[in-house]
């Protein structure tokens, strides 16, 4: 094991804090113009020191990109790339205990979440894209000339180039390998820029990329923060051909802005204000699962997560009762405890943002179902960024809470009577990324589905995922679709190829 492998796993033990250096043209550089903690938001700890990159740094990660660009991977072909990706996979599940780790310490989420969700599609998502790469097809055509000799015209995929990958914090490897495998199965290579907040499993990745076979430069990580730091450095950078950003939708915006210079393209999927609506023929039993968990899962803190729900009449006060229960049931603490099922939000700074709507919300007299606060911990996780699930009820549509993403393990209650209403008001927004809806009337859920403005919509279930399908949002939720041929769309360019007979 290297001294940065070693560095990770020292960190996720709980020893001494060590760095998370950067990797680049293969290697792990420990430098950075300044440095700054890792914090277990579970605790409150450092478990970890992170150089932040400087310009000179992410040029030179950009730089080894281009070079391996040039080099033997821009020219490999599709069965090789795949065989590496499928290697990439294998050297995840190899080291899933130390990849568990490092996401639960960065994260806090509850093992339980992280053991089934975050790591095993981390390394799904490799092999999923290997096979795609092996089927992706283009279009051919046999032209006439006026010679009456022909020509055939056909069209090739080829990489984009050198891509800036910018991640979230919310699932660190999910949605980092989301990226970075379609582009690599395409013959790209990739500067990866983690959040600040999240570091690890990032930086340990490169590990399993030098054992896998993945040629120096392919594969990146610079570490820093957005504004005037690594983050503005890579997407501002000239010999980035293409940006894919997880986010916010104000930081997608300054993406744009910087990708404008230089026309790169840019796959973007921001924030979400999404509904959950809820008939009163549903499964009401299903129904009550799937909402619990679309709302309150990783904390709130899923961009596909549920913050609005509105429920029919007739069901209301028996949903409402029950969904209470359900929040109440959900036990905070120890993430490596398995009978934790609620982890911490990211950092007491969100935190703090999250409790300005908890309070904005009683100011404005809606009614706490459940929650509203901080949950009365034992050490050490008195320390944490821990706080409670929360719903209310009574809030007009026209609240800040009702209308702006808060990211938080809360939502608001609304009863209705009419599906009309309930569509125009579930539309009313902003953000369009992804909706529920539960019924057991099935040309309801068709008519339904067809007019919510949403890129995803489920029908009596919640992230369920086929890896194969468009996966984005519309409306201020993002721009651009990923999944299947749609990340590959991205991550190529179409030559046309003319032949003439």
């Amino acid at each position: 094991m290297t001294s940065a492998a070693s560095s990770v796993a020292a960190a996720c033990a709980g020893a001494t804090p060590r760095r998370y250096p950067h990797f680049i043209a293969g290697r792990f550089v420990p430098e950075g113009r300044t440095e700054f903690e890792n914090i277990n938001p579970a605790t409150g700890a450092v478990v970890g020191l992170v150089p932040e990159a400087d310009s000179a740094l992410v040029d030179a990660a950009v730089r080894a990109a281009r070079a391996a660009l040039d080099g033997p991977w821009g020219r490999s072909s599709e069965q090789e790339r795949a065989a590496i990706l499928r290697k990439v996979a294998d050297g995840i599940l190899a080291r899933f205990d130390a990849f568990l780790e490092a996401e639960i310490l960065d994260t806090g989420k509850p093992r339980s979440l992280a053991s089934h969700i975050d790591i095993p599609r981390g390394a799904a998502n490799f092999n999923v894209f290997a096979d795609q790469v092996l089927t992706l097809s283009t279009e051919a055509f046999r032209t006439a000339t006026p010679d009456g000799a022909g020509a055939l015209n056909y069209a090739i995929r080829v990489p984009r180039g050198v891509i800036a990958v910018v991640c979230p914090w919310n699932l660190p490897l999910l949605l980092m390998t989301w990226k970075v495998a379609p582009a690599l199965a395409c013959g790209n290579t990739v500067v990866v820029k983690p959040s600040e907040e999240t570091p690890a499993t990032a930086t340990l990745l490169g590990e399993v990329m030098n054992a896998a076979g993945v040629p120096p430069g392919v594969y990146n990580v610079v570490h820093g923060r957005g504004e005037d730091s690594a983050g503005e450095y890579l997407t501002r950078h000239p010999l980035v051909n293409g940006i894919t950003f997880t986010g916010e939708t104000r930081t997608g915006e300054a993406i744009m802005r910087a990708a404008a210079t230089g026309v790169r393209p840019v796959s973007l999927e921001l924030g979400g204000k999404n509904a959950a609506i809820v008939f009163a023929d549903c499964d009401l039993d299903k129904a009550l699962e799937g909402v619990t968990r679309a709302v309150f899962a990783n904390c709130g803190q899923v961009c596909l997560g549920t913050e609005r729900v509105y429920v029919e009449r007739p069901i209301f006060a028996a949903f409402t009762e029950r969904l209470r229960l359900a929040a109440q049931a959900l036990r905070p603490g120890n993430p490596f405890d398995a009978a934790t099922t609620l982890g911490p939000l990211i950092s007491h700074a969100h935190r703090g943002k999250v409790l300005r709507y908890y309070a904005q919300a009683r100011a404005e007299g809606a009614e706490v179902v459940a929650g509203g606060g901080i949950p009365d911990l034992p050490a050490p996780y008195d320390g944490g960024a821990f706080i409670q699930p929360t719903i209310w009820a009574g809030l007009s549509e026209h609240s800040p809470v009702m209308r702006e993403e808060i990211f938080g393990p809360c939502c608001t209650l609304v009863p209705f009577d009419d599906e009309d209403a309930v569509l125009a008001a579930a539309n009313d927004n902003p953000y369009g990324l992804a909706a529920t809806i539960w019924t057991r009337d099935l040309a309801r859920a068709h008519r339904v589905a067809s007019r919510i403005e949403v890129g995803l919509c489920w029908v009596n279930s919640w992230f369920l995922r086929d890896l194969r399908t468009p996966f984005g949002g519309s409306k201020q939720s993002g721009i651009g679709r990923e999944g299947g041929v749609h990340s590959m769309e991205f991550y190529t360019d179409l030559r046309n190829v003319c032949i003439k007979l």
